[in-house]
């Protein structure tokens, strides 16, 4: 799968099926600090990712008062 990490354009190439909490545990990402995108789908944590998708890992940025 290709995997795209918004936060600084880098592009990764993972093999298999993996759930979406896999891949950040893999990629030593805490899942509290990013969106995961399918297309326009959000995914959650126990979603599978097939060895031939694209996602996108996307920083959550909060802020306020």
């Amino acid at each position: 799968m290709r995997v795209i990490l918004r936060r600084n354009n880098e592009v990764k190439e993972m093999e298999g099926d993996l759930k979406v909490s896999e891949i950040l545990k893999i990629l030593n990402i805490n899942p509290e600090t990013v969106l995961v995108v399918r297309g326009e789908e959000i995914l959650t944590p126990d979603k599978i990712v097939k060895n031939n998708e694209e996602v996108e890992i996307i920083p959550v940025i909060s802020g306020g008062r």
